[in-house]
């Protein structure tokens, strides 16, 4: 891990303005949510890819890949929810008082 955070730390800061500037955004989008089905489905596809991440099943490069990958998708979910979350507290806050 510190050798992903050395070598690709401005990819790592890059996801992680992305999900920020995404999470700033989503909280206009009104579209439909993701249905119960494939909300099971991709919990079990990040299972599957964290246990083969952890139990090092992966060798080589595709094995680093798998854990940049990783690392930059948690890094972007965690933009996402700090920039949806501010997004929200500014809205609330610039709204009139009821």
């Amino acid at each position: 891990m510190a050798a992903l955070a050395t070598f690709f730390w401005g990819w790592l800061l890059a996801a992680l303005l992305l999900g920020f500037c995404m999470g700033w955004i989503a909280v206009v989008h009104r579209a439909q949510g993701v249905s119960k089905i494939w909300i099971r489905w991709l919990s079990l596809l990040a299972v599957a890819l964290v246990t083969a991440s952890l139990t090092r099943i992966v060798p080589g490069r595709f094995g680093y890949w798998l854990d940049l990958f990783l690392v930059m998708f948690a890094l972007y979910l965690v933009g996402c929810a700090i920039g949806s979350w501010l997004r929200d507290w500014v809205v609330r806050r610039s709204s009139p008082a009821s």
